[in-house]
């Protein structure tokens, strides 16, 4: 059952989410509007369009949700194997979405202060070596000959 629901799953958000699907659904709705004339533009006829619109809605949200769980999943793994094969990686973030809040805070914080230290060091980096430019320039300049 699994087996068929995903693949049910990614083929049909395959197709709904192609141009071709786009067309369909504004052809739909150009056509109820059209209508609305011809049924006086009564309850059931926008009951029709509401109803549609509110099941395909409804059934949607489980198709699209069991895709991007298993797009999740995967890259999830793909980022484990990369973390474990990269020499120096931190290993304890393979299977970061299994912490909770506040040790993903925690993690955050850990990394954002790591990446202010990093911006302070290249900003000091940068810093130096233009000051440096600067003095070889002034110095070549006092060795060019005035015109």
């Amino acid at each position: 059952m699994n087996d068929f629901f995903r693949k049910f799953a990614n083929k049909t958000s395959e197709l709904v989410g192609s141009p071709w699907a786009f067309i369909i659904a504004t052809t739909i709705i150009l056509i109820w509007a059209i209508s609305g004339p011809m049924f006086g533009f009564s309850d059931t006829w926008q009951l029709v369009i509401n109803t549609g619109t509110t099941i395909i809605t409804f059934l949607m949200v489980f198709l699209i949700q069991n895709t991007q769980n298993r797009d999740a999943k995967a890259l999830h793994l793909k980022l484990d194997e990369l973390i474990r094969s990269v020499a120096g990686a931190r290993n304890e973030l393979v299977d970061l979405e299994e912490l909770s809040d506040d040790d993903l805070s925690r993690l955050h914080q850990q990394f954002k202060k790591m990446r202010e230290r990093t911006n302070a060091n290249v900003a000091d980096y940068v810093e130096k070596h233009i000051d440096a430019l600067h003095d070889e320039i002034k110095e070549r300049g006092k060795e060019q000959p005035a015109a």
